[in-house]
């Protein structure tokens, strides 16, 4: 571009920060040329001219135009010009005036760029671009607003010394204090009798109202922690469920600015259109349905742009109060702050990733798959970052009107014998079914919103199994034991047994007692939960929150098919599942395996014992070589004897499970019972020659 055809440069203003960026480069590239510098500012107006309104709009264009005039001379001197005009689209008012004034280079920001389809109506960069007779240049003027506070900060409060001095920060702690200080929380940190239920649920209260009133990240806080019965005492879950989150939309300029720096490409390059409403509008995120350039309906997830700095600010100022208030003892009789803390932090900054949620859908669609009416969204991986999630759009219904028939009662079976499997067997479950997170379409339940999603370990499955199935059998007994197990209660001398027994067996009898409606197994489980805490022998975190979902899947069940029996579900998933495992044990491969490490086990056991006597083989004394060798025989006996034995009532259990099983071909149980016989018979003429 040769200098002698640059005469006449404008540049669009809304007199706000990114657009002054880009004022003061036009005034920089007018000065290298030495051009005219025309800057331009569009009023849109809300009253007709005629109006007494309109005249006093016009009247403040007047005032604008002399402040504008100043502004640009102060930027280019004698060259520098302004013009206000009123127009009801901004766009084409600085293309005419561009044409009026005769420009050359019209410059303009990029804030707010893209989306100029329905979306952004009001999308200047892109609409001047498209339609300006001269030279454009949009200048990138986007910047990322709000700083994380630094490590050196946190480093220095960590220590109780005074931080550098961060504005922000510094604000932000003050008004935390100050609203803590107004909603009487620091009483929860003093010498009162938390043994009070009715002074408990006062402090409740007020930690409620205190977070609603810190805003968005408070809330989700708070919200996180009603989750956990484990952490906080029964008072506070009930009140911090109530916790609403009371956020405000993200501007349509946000949504675009924060797309498109994930995308890497204008807005419009990928999506054909994107409803302008919020699905929803959550602390962390916001929703929009949108249309991609396919036609395909899809569901875009947002991010807010300041949602990370303001969660790790509050973290930090969080772990400091963790840091100094949780040693005090009033204040641990409440509330765990290590825990409570190290929970928080992990669980914001996994929904932070939305990678991981695409990860917890798409593994939930494996976990699925052998369930025809039970279906996930399908997940766009190539449109999808850590803070954009694009996913297929579920065009259904609330399963609350899901149509009657054979469809909505199989779905319903479906969808709770589902969690059994997700909790028992695969060990990964969502864990936020209520039914607003549950839709009806194409006569299956899809699953929505895995921003909560719950792990369980192997050893606790195989407890969670047996828990389930003393349950079934109403054994009080044996479910006690499975529950301090669970719990890893190894040493119970404060505990008070029969009591806890009687307790769990009290609540089981009133749940199967009931009728068949009311028969459930999640408030069972939670309140098992609540007797095991009342015992002081409290659940794993992860078996809480699978509780938590279970009752919350029954309701929705109960929703679909009020008929449906949880028990008699369970029961048959269960008995299905011991044959399964069953026939997996009597592969020869894992029967091989296994019986090598039962070979490996017993020699441990017979080491252990001669070192116990002290008389490996080779020592010294003949006579407790000669007693060691007897007890050897004993233990080799008593182990091929409990081999057996083990062996024999295995396939005695295997006779029964396959003969009541409609599956299994007739020969299975009848095979399994000659085996168990010939077991048997073994086993009691071993005992007749050892005698």
């Amino acid at each position: 571009m040769e200098s002698n055809i640059i005469r006449r440069v404008m540049v669009g203003t809304d007199r706000s920060e990114t657009a002054d960026q880009a004022v003061h480069w036009a005034a920089e590239f007018a000065d290298r040329y030495d051009a005219e510098l025309f800057v331009i500012q569009v009023m849109v107006p809300r009253y007709p001219s005629a109006t007494e309104f309109g005249e006093a709009e016009q009247t403040r264009a007047t005032a604008y135009s002399n402040d504008l005039t100043h502004f640009a001379q102060q930027l280019a001197g004698d060259r520098g010009h302004a013009l206000v005009v009123i127009d009801a689209d901004p766009a084409l008012a600085i293309v005419r005036s561009a044409e009026q004034e005769a420009i050359d280079v019209l410059v303009i920001g990029n804030f707010g760029m893209a989306g100029r389809k329905e979306f952004l109506l009001g999308n200047i960069p892109n609409r001047i671009s498209h339609s300006a007779h001269c030279s454009v240049m949009i200048v990138n003027t986007a910047h990322v607003t709000g700083e994380r506070p630094s490590d050196s900060v946190r480093a220095h409060l960590l220590r109780g010394e005074p931080p550098p001095f961060e504005p922000r920060l510094v604000a932000r702690a003050t008004h935390i204090t100050a609203v803590m200080a107004k909603h009487g929380i620091k009483e929860l940190f003093g010498q009162s009798n938390e043994a009070d239920t009715s002074i408990r649920r006062q402090h409740a209260k007020s930690l409620r109202a205190a977070l609603e009133e810190l805003g968005p990240v408070f809330s989700k806080l708070g919200q996180v922690l009603s989750t956990r019965p484990d952490l906080l005492p029964a008072e506070f879950i009930e009140e911090l469920a109530l916790l609403q989150s009371r956020v405000p939309p993200m501007a349509e300029s946000e949504v675009v600015r924060v797309s498109e720096q994930e995308l890497g490409v204008p807005w419009e390059d990928v999506f054909q259109s994107i409803d302008p409403d919020p699905l929803a509008a959550g602390t962390i995120a916001q929703v929009h349905r949108a249309t991609l350039e396919s036609g395909d309906r899809v569901v875009v997830k947002v991010q807010r742009p300041t949602a990370r700095d303001d969660i790790e600010q509050d973290l930090a100022l969080l772990e400091v109060f963790a840091e100094k208030v949780g040693n005090r003892p009033a204040l641990n009789q409440v509330i765990d702050m290590e825990a409570v803390f190290k929970h928080l932090s992990t669980s914001l900054h996994r929904e932070l990733d939305f990678r991981q949620e695409a990860d917890n859908i798409e593994r939930m669609q494996a976990v699925l798959a052998d369930y025809n009416q039970l279906a996930v969204p399908r997940i766009h991986r190539d449109l999808s970052t850590s803070r954009l999630l694009v996913m297929e759009e579920i065009q259904g219904i609330s399963i609350k009107q899901a149509p009657d028939g054979p469809e909505r009662i199989e779905a319903a079976r479906q969808l709770l014998e589902s969690y059994y499997k997700q909790i028992i067997v695969d060990g990964f479950f969502h864990a936020d079914p209520h039914p607003g997170n549950l839709m009806w379409w194409k006569d299956s339940i899809y699953f929505l919103d895995f921003g909560m999603v719950g792990a369980v370990g192997t050893e606790l499955r195989e407890h969670l199994l047996l828990m389930l199935m003393a349950m079934w059998q109403e054994d009080a007994g044996f479910l006690t034991d499975v529950t301090l197990m669970m719990a890893n209660v190894t040493n119970s001398g404060n505990l008070d047994v029969a009591q806890f027994q009687s307790d769990i067996g009290q609540v089981m009898a009133k749940y199967r007692t009931a009728s068949l409606a009311e028969m459930q197994i999640g408030p069972l489980l939670q309140e098992m939960s609540a007797v095991s805490l009342r015992h002081e022998v409290p659940l794993p975190a992860s078996l809480t929150l699978a509780i938590k979902a279970l009752a919350q899947v029954q309701l929705a069940t109960a929703e679909l098919d009020p008929e449906l029996d949880p028990y008699d579900v369970a029961g048959k998933y269960l008995v299905r599942l011991m044959v399964k495992r069953m026939g997996t044990a009597l592969n020869p491969k894992t029967l091989v395996y296994q019986s090598q490490k039962l070979k490996v086990r017993v020699l441990r056991v017979m080491e252990a014992v001669e070192t116990l006597v002290g008389a490996r083989p080779g020592g010294s004394k003949l006579v407790v070589n000669f007693q060691a060798n007897s007890l050897e025989d004993i233990v080799r006996h008593t182990g091929r004897r409990l081999t057996l034995g083990l062996i024999a009532v295995a396939n005695v259990l295997a006779s029964g499970l396959t003969a009541t099983s409609t599956v299994v071909a007739e020969w299975v149980p009848i095979t399994f019972g000659v085996v168990a016989a010939l077991l048997t018979l073994g086993l009691i003429i071993d005992l007749l020659r050892g005698r």
